[in-house]
């Protein structure tokens, strides 16, 4: 396919990347262009200096940006240029309010706009393995769903406009709790002298175990957070899920607790550590990064 992608960041570049080696025609588009030039000659990609150029007779846009306001500013300035008939589908986790907008104005120029946040973090996009869940027009999808293997294990239609974002927020509502838990769980265990390692091994073949805890605890344990999520990206996410429920009425107790802590590792400089510093906040609060 004849495909535009904005936003060449972590997670955008290397979904951008498998595009090329796949073998479809992509122009590559970030804000700051050094970015999409170095993307650019590192894949044999072509490099975009607009948004307009990169959606300039796609069949396919991909939008992999940063909040509501960016989406809103790229989808305009991009559905002019899109070929008749053309998808937009935008990874970026957003509102599900301004996937319902950008869906309705699309539709007004004969195109369709598909909300399609992601899970996997970084290590999914570079390794191809995202799991994709999409609200919109579900022959839409169809037609471009076999694009997005390029860089995914798994896509899942779940319902009409918004309704992508609205499960990536239960992705975040149920990796927060886990979180958490797991750094509860490990600092427990250091309190009572246990060893990490071998309460790892004691609990994660049972009721337990997960992806965080396979993925997690033993850097936990040891005070690494300088990889993976950071804080301020999931603040941002968690911050779409409680403005959500109020407007649903969903009672999120925990979610708001834990969006709180996030507040306290931000505060002691942990911006940028991964999701997994709650842990930090339990130690001596100098994570060993």
């Amino acid at each position: 396919m004849k495909i535009g992608f904005a936003g060449l960041g972590v997670m955008g570049g290397p979904m951008a990347r498998h595009l090329v080696r796949a073998g479809h025609e992509v122009a590559g588009f970030n804000r700051s262009p050094d970015k999409a030039r170095v993307w650019s000659e590192a894949t044999d990609g072509r490099f975009a200096a607009s948004v307009a150029e990169a959606a300039a007779g796609a069949e396919l846009l991909i939008l992999c940006v940063g909040n509501d306001d960016d989406v809103r500013q790229v989808t305009g300035e991009a559905l002019p240029h899109l070929a008749d008939g053309a998808v937009i589908l935008d990874h970026t986790t957003t509102s599900a309010r301004v996937a319902r907008e950008m869906a309705a104005l699309a539709a007004e120029q004969g195109r369709a706009f598909i909300d399609a946040p992601v899970s996997g973090g970084q290590a999914g996009a570079e390794n191809g393995q995202l799991s994709v869940m999409a609200g919109g027009d579900a022959r839409a999808l169809a037609r471009v769903q076999p694009t997005l293997m390029a860089y995914s294990k798994a896509v899942k239609h779940m319902g009409p406009s918004g309704s992508g974002q609205l499960t990536k927020m239960v992705n975040q509502i149920a990796i927060a709790g886990v979180v958490q838990g797991l750094a509860e769980a490990v600092h427990f265990a250091e309190v009572a002298g246990l060893d990490t390692d071998a309460a790892y091994d004691a609990i994660s073949r049972g009721a337990a175990q997960s992806w965080q805890m396979d993925n997690r605890w033993k850097t936990m344990a040891e005070g690494k957070f300088d990889f993976g999520f950071a804080v301020d990206w999931m603040r941002k996410d968690l911050g779409l899920v409680l403005d959500e429920a109020r407007t649903n009425g969903a009672h999120l107790s925990l979610t708001a607790l834990v969006d709180q802590f996030y507040s306290e590792v931000q505060s002691m400089g942990g911006a940028r550590w991964d999701t997994s510093s709650l842990a930090a906040r339990l130690q001596d609060g100098k994570p060993r990064v």
